[in-house]
């Protein structure tokens, strides 16, 4: 099945910026990353650098007030979603072409309760991020190998493992 087109939806059909999209860019604390913006290239890449997608819009969320923005823009829009964390999905799948990229990647908020031994992370950490966070107090986790890799896809997959289903 092919996924249609979604740069027309998300842009207008002009390509350049329609007023829906630029409601969105003045909502966000966030940033918002177009095709014809300098900075595109560079934001569409993903750890494997074989992957070579072209969303036709980036939202760098700030905070989960800009998820929830992004994500209604896309739905009023019916377009293609891919979720970023780390970018770190061997097969890119945290990239899409012609669809809406959400990067969580700078949402990095964590706070450690060692009394509790529990942690409450922001879905832009990586491993790495959280493993310095958490050994600060003394605690570790079981939670991948990894430094670079986004904590998202990796409690993703054990929240999966964790219930049965499979994470082929």
């Amino acid at each position: 099945m092919e996924i249609p087109r979604q740069t027309e939806a998300l842009l207008g059909r002009s390509h350049s910026p329609s007023a829906a999209i630029e409601q969105l860019r003045r909502g966000l604390r966030g940033e918002l990353v177009l095709p014809t913006d300098a900075t595109y290239d560079q934001a569409r890449r993903v750890w494997n650098g074989a992957i070579d997608k072209h969303p036709a819009a980036i939202v760098f969320c700030a905070n989960p007030d800009d998820v929830v923005r992004a994500v209604t823009y896309a739905r009023s829009q019916s377009c293609l979603v891919a979720v970023r964390s780390g970018g770190h999905n061997v097969a890119g799948l945290s990239v899409c072409d012609d669809g809406m990229v959400i990067d969580l990647s700078r949402m990095k908020k964590i706070i450690v309760d060692p009394e509790r031994r529990i942690a409450r992370a922001e879905a832009g950490l990586t491993l790495g991020e959280f493993d310095a966070a958490t050994q600060a107090h003394g605690l570790a986790t079981t939670m991948g190998v990894n430094g670079d890799t986004g904590i998202v896809g990796l409690t993703s997959v054990v929240a999966l493992a964790s219930s049965g289903e499979s994470t082929d």
